[in-house]
């Protein structure tokens, strides 16, 4: 009976540990994403993260014919990367970044993160 309480544990927390790596940890997907670095800051209570938001090319709405700002929302956990960007305000850069399912606090806010630079123009 106790073997098999054991084996129970285990085998929950097994699943916990799996849902959590799946949700937290697990790479969803990969990309670039170009356009007007609008602004780094670095900021959060507890864990100090650096936050930014890149303005991609307007698109024309097919209702009022309106102009769309697409918003790039991002983190960046090296603060290298963070510093550069900072310097970068206005500019047109080339980021590549990593998407996860949700964000932690001590990586960022946001579920995108900026892992480099490849152009500033």
């Amino acid at each position: 009976m106790k073997k098999v309480i054991i084996c129970v544990i285990l085998a929950v927390l097994l699943v916990i540990a799996g849902i959590v790596y799946f949700n937290y940890y697990w790479s969803f997907g990969e990309g670039v994403k170009s356009g007007t670095l609008n602004f780094v800051t670095l900021k959060g209570y507890m864990f100090k993260t650096y936050e930014g938001r890149v303005i991609q090319a307007g698109l024309k709405g097919s209702a009022g014919g309106g102009i769309q700002m697409p918003e790039f929302d991002f983190s960046i956990q090296d603060p290298r990367i963070g510093d550069s960007l900072m310097r970068c305000t206005g500019r047109e850069v080339e980021l590549h970044y990593i998407e996860y399912k949700n964000s932690i606090p001590w990586r960022g806010m946001q579920k995108y993160i900026v892992d480099s630079i490849l152009a500033v123009r």
